[in-house]
């Protein structure tokens, strides 16, 4: 009699544990879900980064160095980090539809930052960086700013002046709108 006990109590132990671990499975993936979605994620890749505005192609645009670069320096496009936590750009590239594409190197943006990407010239700071170029990047009646982590993965993307749903933008040197 008791081997029929020892064998019946081993069942039970095996299928409580089979069903714990069934439901812990369940469980998990859920609860791993909610807290991407609690965080504004959605999705555990997609870093809360975002193109936040763009200012395109200034009207006095002088190609050279010196004072007369600062057109340049008036034609940016700003990322904003819409987390907490800061977010390591080292790697990211932000690029337009001509395939011009600047590279972050060691810039990390803290928690509800945010930092312009200027085209001209200058010297980077906390919240302005500089591709140092000579010509005027961000063409002014149509383009897309593409923004993509160090894995080259689509992270956000902002575009005017194209036929988007009826929406042709407006020209005034400002981005309106985000498109993701």
């Amino acid at each position: 009699m008791s081997v029929f006990v020892s064998v019946t109590a081993r069942r039970v132990v095996a299928a409580v544990a089979t069903a714990v671990a069934v439901v812990g499975a369940a469980a998990l993936p859920a609860s791993a879900a909610d807290h991407d979605h609690d965080r504004g994620h959605g999705r555990s890749h997609r870093p809360p980064v975002v193109i936040s505005d763009v200012q395109h192609r200034p009207s006095d645009r002088r190609d050279v160095r010196g004072p007369a670069e600062r057109p340049l320096n008036r034609e940016w496009v700003e990322l904003a980090n819409e987390g907490r936590e800061s977010v390591d750009l080292d790697g990211w590239t932000l690029s337009d539809e001509d395939g011009h594409t600047y590279r972050f190197r060691h810039y990390r943006l803290g928690g509800h930052r945010s930092v312009r990407v200027h085209t001209g010239y200058g010297r980077d700071r906390g919240d302005d960086l500089y591709q140092d170029l000579r010509r005027s990047v961000w063409d002014r009646d149509h383009d897309t700013a593409t923004l993509r982590d160090e894995r080259g993965r689509l992270v956000d993307v902002a575009s005017w002046g194209h036929d988007h749903r009826g929406d042709r933008g407006r020209h005034d040197g400002r981005w309106h709108g985000r498109h993701r």
